[in-house]
């Protein structure tokens, strides 16, 4: 089986279908750019620039086409009419949505899995063919986009003996996760954005100066004359007739 290689369109894909932030976009990109032709189609990794452009021309074919988030239908990630490269015809919702899920373990090398149940997706997806059908095609696509497939104990899972109704692991296979950069793509740019916030702290610190910081105020005694006022006022309700309450009314 031949090893699918991803395009634009796939990447643009992820970027919609897991809200990736647009101000991350270049930061995935040069990722996967930088992966080659390892993960990228060949023509795309000549020019970093080129390949942006390529992408971003496909957010907005699939902005378009009403492909925004992980709610938007699947098939609206193709055009219509377009031929599938792994699967039959029929399934290439499954196509479409393995490579999503291949992309997501790519970017987040952390992640060892992911559960699926092939039996549920069938219908979530929308596939309406036969099951041997359908079993097969779960199979091509694995095999072609380097998925290891295992059962919820961890041992290897051969999907053409047929798919159970249950959650089995999915993982990307360990000659191509070896071959990929072993470093964590998310914790490396998290790294980056604190160093650059840092960069811009330091920055506005020697062009504005440090701000100081703001005392708390307190509510400032009565004056002198306010008291003096007070006293006063305590006085001439000693010197009232007026009887103190609890104190016997003395015979003038």
């Amino acid at each position: 089986m031949r090893k699918y290689i991803y395009n634009s369109r796939d990447v643009a894909a992820y970027f919609k279908y897991f809200s990736v932030p647009s101000y991350l976009e270049v930061s995935y990109m040069q990722y996967i750019f930088n992966l080659g032709n390892k993960v990228l189609a060949e023509p795309l990794t000549r020019d970093f620039e080129g390949f942006k452009k390529e992408v971003y021309r496909e957010l907005y074919f699939l902005w378009a086409n009403g492909f925004e988030n992980e709610k938007a239908d699947i098939s609206k990630m193709t055009s219509e009419g377009e031929f599938t490269l792994i699967c039959d015809q029929e399934c290439i919702c499954l196509e479409s949505y393995m490579k999503l899920i291949c992309l997501h373990l790519i970017f987040s090398s952390n992640l060892p899995y992911i559960t699926l149940n092939f039996t549920g997706l069938m219908t979530q997806l929308g596939i309406k063919c036969g099951v041997e059908l359908y079993e097969e095609n779960c199979r091509k696509v694995c095999e072609s986009l380097q998925l290891e497939v295992k059962d919820s104990f961890g041992k290897p899972f051969d999907l053409s003996l047929g798919i159970p109704d249950e959650l089995l692991r999915v993982s990307l296979g360990t000659e191509f996760k070896q071959s990929l950069d072993t470093r964590n793509f998310k914790e490396t740019l998290r790294n980056e954005q604190m160093n650059w916030l840092k960069d811009l702290k330091d920055k506005s610190f020697k062009l504005f100066g440090s701000i100081p910081a703001r005392k708390k105020t307190t509510k400032s005694r009565q004056s002198g004359s306010s008291n003096k006022n007070h006293m006063n006022s305590g006085n001439n309700v000693v010197r009232n007739s007026a009887q103190p309450k609890g104190t016997p009314k003395t015979n003038r």
